[in-house]
């Protein structure tokens, strides 16, 4: 769809925001607190939404056990599941400007990136799981001549899903399309950043013929919100995207309350290595330059460490600043801009910290380091390019989570491997090389989820996706998602 500029700002000025909850396939305004959702673009207030506490948590998890329990879904013919989710899927396509422009509005991602990205995401996601619902296949291994055994997959019960306000439609499409595949009822919390989306979708949801109390949609903080459903007893499966520092409370809320599983999808220091015998320097540095400028660096998997062959360094390097000074950042809603505000004005104070950070560090700022288009009311920030940065500080050990990018030099593989390795994290990892044995043995030696060779953010939803160390545990996506959203039942029949 081609959206003009001036078509983005008068949709946003006729959208009417979702601001209940919506529980049991309805709307459901809560105990009269309320939080305000303000823009990134602006700084001005989008809706006042009703604010989830303990109550609201119980009662929606109390609908989706109901729904799991007593309800059709988890009956349902596994065909007859992913028919609705594909007709989710072609709702949402309907819904999609709609959806794209509030996302926008709400955390910052350029309009364009939202509809064109992000929504295409969220639409192949139900696709992909509408498709696979019906593929499940229980086993029947070999015993004995006189009995019979069966290994069953079974739904797991009621999910609780928390995701976080970078990607809030992608993430939550990733847990909950599989959940509700396998036969699953979901509560899904949002960001308190990013909430309408979500309620939005939540809204979609029932348009699709989900029925009541399968996908629940609560808006409410970490502490209040979060915490509820991590302890809630009847939630047997928790399942988390965001900062590790987080997923240690999960972990936590776990053990306090009914050893839910609980699968996380952490944060991520991902370094992107350049030999000299890289196949296009000149693609490698674009995309190093896109891939943490992309999103406003917003991303768990963003490349923030830059490690180049000390030979093609000043070239590569030259490149990623002159790619950053020339990105077009500004309002989120204009199709030109490239790159939007950050999600708001608390993470801008915490980026702008971690650079001065840098600077009292030592490290060299190339590009960047400073707010921009203050005018506006909105959260924008620079690319920033830092090179120089020694190696035991913030700037190369800790998450920024924002377009700040740390470049770093070695001399041989083996120490491009192990400054690579030298991190907490292991979510992704990027590796440019022609030659196709060093392609093979770097990736196999990387201690990440996801080694991209000779680009950056590339795949579909066919490949698992998560992280090691303390980035995670299990996989969104492919048919390997579903493992974490089903119990295997083994019965044994003496004949």
């Amino acid at each position: 769809m081609d959206i003009s500029y001036e078509d983005w700002l008068r949709r946003a000025g006729a959208l009417r925001h979702p601001v209940c909850h919506h529980i049991d396939g309805r709307e459901e305004p809560g105990g009269g607190r309320e939080f305000a959702v303000v823009s990134p673009r602006d700084g001005r207030e989008l809706a006042r939404v009703a604010d989830a506490g303990v109550a609201e948590v119980d009662l929606a998890v109390a609908a989706a056990r109901r729904a799991f329990d007593r309800g059709p879904w988890p009956r349902l013919a596994p065909a007859e599941r992913g028919r609705i989710l594909l007709r989710l899927a072609d709702l949402v396509e309907a819904h999609r400007a709609d959806l794209a422009l509030t996302l926008s509005l709400e955390m910052g991602k350029t309009v364009s990136d939202a509809y064109g990205i992000e929504l295409r995401s969220l639409i192949s996601t139900f696709r992909y799981y509408g498709g696979l619902a019906d593929k499940l296949a229980d086993e029947s291994p070999h015993t004995a001549p006189d009995a019979l055994a069966l290994v069953t997959r079974e739904p797991a019960g009621v999910v609780g899903a928390v995701v976080p306000w970078n990607f809030p439609l992608t993430l939550a499409g990733w847990k909950v399309a599989p959940a509700l595949a396998a036969g699953c009822t979901v509560v899904l919390k949002p960001s308190e950043l990013s909430p309408l989306s979500a309620l939005l979708l939540g809204r979609v949801g029932t348009e699709a013929g989900l029925p009541d109390g399968v996908l629940n949609v609560v808006a409410g903080d970490g502490p209040t919100a979060g915490r509820a459903l991590g302890l809630h007893r009847d939630v047997d499966v928790l399942a988390f995207t965001g900062s590790t520092a987080v997923g240690r409370h999960f972990l936590h809320y776990a053990a306090e309350s009914n050893l839910k599983r609980v699968w996380l999808e952490l944060g991520g220091k991902s370094p992107n290595i350049v030999l000299p015998d890289a196949p296009d320097l000149d693609r490698a540095a674009a995309t190093a330059a896109w891939g943490i400028f992309f999103n406003q660096g917003e991303m768990c998997t963003a490349p923030s460490r830059l490690l180049v062959h000390s030979s093609v360094a000043d070239r590569v390097v030259d490149a990623v600043v002159e790619k950053a000074g020339a990105l077009r950042a500004g309002d989120p809603l204009d199709p030109a801009t490239e790159m939007g505000p950050l999600a708001g004005e608390g993470h801008l104070a915490r980026v702008a910290g971690h650079v001065a950070a840098g600077e009292a560090d030592g490290a060299r700022l190339r590009a960047g380091g400073l707010r921009i288009h203050r005018e506006s009311g909105g959260s924008y920030y620079a690319p920033t390019v830092f090179d120089r940065v020694d190696r035991d500080s913030r700037l190369a050990r800790e998450e920024i989570f924002g377009p700040v990018l740390s470049v770093f030099t070695f001399d041989t593989v083996d120490e491009a491997v192990a400054l690579a390795n030298d991190t907490d994290y292991g979510l992704a990892a990027g590796l440019w090389t022609s030659d196709l044995a060093t392609a093979h043995q770097v990736s196999r030696r990387l201690r990440a989820g996801t080694v991209w060779v000779n680009c950056y953010e590339e795949g579909d939803l066919t490949v698992p996706f998560g992280g090691m160390k303390q980035s995670g545990n299990g996989r969104d996506k492919s048919a390997h998602a579903l493992e974490k959203y089903t119990e295997l039942k083994t019965t044994w029949m003496q004949l």
